[in-house]
């Protein structure tokens, strides 16, 4: 083959080559306009979900780990396990304590039955001191009667007299003694109240305990999949910490995008919007938009913006749009949040 002809078969793949690529430019450009008149993009967005921390309700040494990063886990399974020793000796402290307190009313029990009788002995000594003191009133009344008469001396009246000053005494002390008697029965009566009340504290106490016990094995409150595992065993945790993050798989997921102020005007809830992913190129989700920030992302930063302090430049503005996704829980299985994406919403 001659040169001249090979630099004609050079010449014409380099113009065949340039007009492919005039013809890709022209494409692209009238892709991009023809997108610009439909929808309003940005691809200032980013997929979002739910993420669950899991915290530990009490403070402890982690005796066991039963996770891995990444981990998917089911609603119910163990997921760490803490040194459950002090808590167990905590517990059986407080059954320890209920016991005790539930001996001190068999023993009430008892008392209050040991002071009915002595009750029930005082009283029939009380009704037969009684009885002595009607005789020995009337015994009384009659030596009077006798002494008016002169029919007996008054030696022996002054001896039924005082025997009669004695029942009258043995009487009053045995009735003293039944109402003191009666007085301690109700403070028995009272105490018994008292015992009731602590025995309701220490199942209490022992309930909570039992729940510190429980406490000692954490595990998955949904079904979900787990991050990265940030926790060793023999780490000392303290309650409230968290000791992981799950995302909850069955609830939606949503995307996050952050228009331009230029761009919100003729947005409103319920307007259709379509969802790339940079993970899955050439597959699109659907959506809606749901929901519109009321301030621009700039507002809820640590230092927001004052124009006030005399260098003011103007800056276009981002307003988070949350646009809820509407395909099936299937094909939303795969996105996983802070996935970057390309929203367009419908003109």
């Amino acid at each position: 083959m001659s040169k001249n002809k090979i630099d004609r078969i050079v010449v014409s793949a380099t113009q065949y080559s340039g007009i492919l690529l005039l013809a890709g430019i022209i494409i692209w450009a009238g892709k991009y306009f023809w997108e610009g008149r439909k929808y309003e993009q940005t691809n200032d967005a980013q997929i979002d979900a739910y993420l669950s921390p899991v915290n530990v309700k009490i403070g402890g040494y982690i005796k066991k780990i039963y996770y891995r990063d990444n981990q998917r886990v089911h609603k119910g399974d163990t997921l760490v396990w803490i040194e459950p020793d002090e808590y167990g000796l905590k517990k059986d402290a407080a059954d320890g304590e209920l016991m005790s307190a539930r001996a001190k009313l068999e023993i009430l029990d008892a008392n209050e039955e040991t002071q009915r009788k002595n009750i029930e002995v005082i009283r029939a000594r009380l009704s037969g001191a009684q009885a002595k003191l009607e005789q020995q009133q009337r015994e009384f009344e009659r030596y009077e009667n006798m002494l008016k008469e002169a029919s007996t001396t008054r030696q022996k009246f002054e001896n039924v007299k005082a025997a009669l000053i004695i029942n009258q005494s043995g009487f009053e002390e045995t009735k003293a003694t039944l109402s003191a008697a009666e007085s301690k029965l109700n403070d028995l009566l009272a105490e018994r109240t008292a015992i009731h009340a602590e025995i309701k504290i220490r199942e209490a106490l022992l309930a909570r305990q039992e729940l510190d016990v429980q406490y000692t094995i954490v595990t998955a409150p949904f079904d979900g999949q787990l991050g990265r595992k940030t926790i060793q065993e023999g780490q000392l945790v303290q309650p409230g910490q968290t000791l992981a993050f799950l995302t909850n798989e069955s609830e939606e997921k949503w995307v996050v995008a952050n228009f331009k102020e230029t761009q919100i005007g003729a947005f409103r809830i319920g307007q259709k919007a379509k969802v790339e992913v940079d993970a899955f190129p050439g597959e699109s989700f659907e959506g809606t938009i749901e929901s519109r920030s009321p301030t621009t992302g700039s507002r809820y930063s640590l230092l927001p913006p004052d124009n006030a302090t005399g260098n003011f430049v103007k800056v276009i503005q981002r307003i988070p749009v949350r646009i809820k996704l509407s395909d099936t829980k299937e094909k939303l299985a795969k996105l996983s949040a802070g996935m970057n994406a390309n929203v367009y919403i419908l003109k």
